[in-house]
């Protein structure tokens, strides 16, 4: 059984939106927390925005230090109603509906299923009970506007797994969400 992983940058106010503003953190310490994501070839999980800026982004890079080769390489389902030609290698849409596509791949032998990004559909599947881990590298910035993780209306329950200080003042969370 798969499980799937939410995986987002976080500014301290709870914006994950265009995170440009996290590159003046990277280091090794970070790059090796988002590593430990990509080091089993999981199968990415996108909702279309991000989808459509990935499909943009990783094609030109082709490199493994870049991690082009893993997201060129992996496979990508694709939660859209709009689009129905993915260009992107190796990618598949999911329309209809979602919680029963989304079980059902859970529920496949493979490698698990991470979520970059895509703050709509991480809601939604928060809402559906269908995350079984949340990795937050938490951001020393406070940006006062952007699209949060969790909008108005967003309830959920979560246990601390492991908490990581890094020497940039970024914090690698990992959580497991808990029924309430």
């Amino acid at each position: 059984m798969r499980k799937l992983i939410v995986t987002e940058f976080m500014s301290l106010d709870g914006v994950i939106e265009n995170p440009q503003w996290t590159f003046k953190y990277w280091n090794d310490e970070t790059s090796g927390f988002k590593t430990e994501e990509t080091s089993n070839n999981e199968s990415l999980l996108l909702g279309r925005v991000t989808y459509e800026g990935f499909a943009q982004a990783w094609p030109q890079r082709t490199d493994e230090a870049s991690g082009g080769v893993y997201f060129n390489g992996t496979r990508k389902y694709v939660v859209t109603s709009t689009l129905d030609k993915l260009d992107w290698n190796n990618s598949v849409a999911i329309k209809g509906d979602i919680v029963a596509e989304i079980t059902k791949l859970k529920q496949e032998d493979g490698p698990d299923l991470v979520v970059h990004g895509s703050g709509k559909l991480v809601q939604f599947l928060l809402a559906n009970n269908l995350v079984d881990t949340v990795r937050i590298l938490m951001y020393p910035v406070v940006l006062g506007k952007g699209q949060k993780m969790f909008e108005d209306g967003t309830a959920a329950s979560m246990k601390l797994v492991s908490a990581r200080p890094f020497s940039s003042g970024v914090i690698g969370l990992v959580y497991e969400p808990t029924a309430e």
